[in-house]
């Protein structure tokens, strides 16, 4: 694996997360019935940022809950032909919410895909949204995000890192190539 280059440093992914969190607000005229759900692992973290925002420009703070579908993932060898859902607990209530589903990168669809399914088998939420950091293209699935923080195209043969602090003690955005 070579390292190509940075896509997103410290402070571009503040202010990628703050102009994400203003459209979550407009978008939604307000932050009322509004739930964010990471997905596990980097996107739990990426929503409590959100959820920051979202108290420092309007006061109020938006429960934040995870899913955790770390066993199958776009960028690791699938497991079975299903999604497997490691914890069906999502930590935040979801009936008649705005849920607000949160991922560092959206690849294939799939464990997007995994995560609504979550979503939906804990409650009838209003509406689902999707907010990812990085879209690098290559859907297999009829999904879109809302909330786009970057839309890298990539090739199969390369792979979009994306460090947050909580977990790899630095926030960056990195590509490398696979060849």
């Amino acid at each position: 694996m070579k390292y190509k280059a940075t896509l997103l440093d410290e402070d571009a992914i503040k202010r990628t997360l703050r102009r994400i969190s203003h459209e979550i607000i407009e978008k939604n005229k307000g932050v009322e019935d509004i739930v964010l759900i990471g997905i596990k692992r980097r996107g739990y973290p990426i929503a409590e940022k959100i959820a920051e925002n979202i108290k420092q420009f309007e006061g109020v703070q938006v429960p934040v809950g995870s899913v955790d579908i770390t066993l199958y993932r776009d960028d690791l060898t699938t497991l079975g032909d299903k999604p497997l859902l490691k914890d069906k607990h999502l930590g935040v209530e979801v009936q008649d919410k705005n849920v607000i589903l949160v991922d560092d990168v959206l690849y294939t669809c799939r464990t997007a895909r995994a995560a609504i399914d979550a979503v939906i088998d804990a409650g009838r939420p209003l509406c689902i949204q999707l907010a990812v950091l990085i879209d690098r293209g290559h859907k297999e699935l009829p999904i879109r995000a809302d909330y786009v923080g970057k839309n890298i195209p990539t090739s199969k043969d390369e792979l979009v890192s994306v460090n947050i602090s909580d977990i790899d003690n630095e926030d960056s955005v990195k590509i490398y190539d696979l060849k």
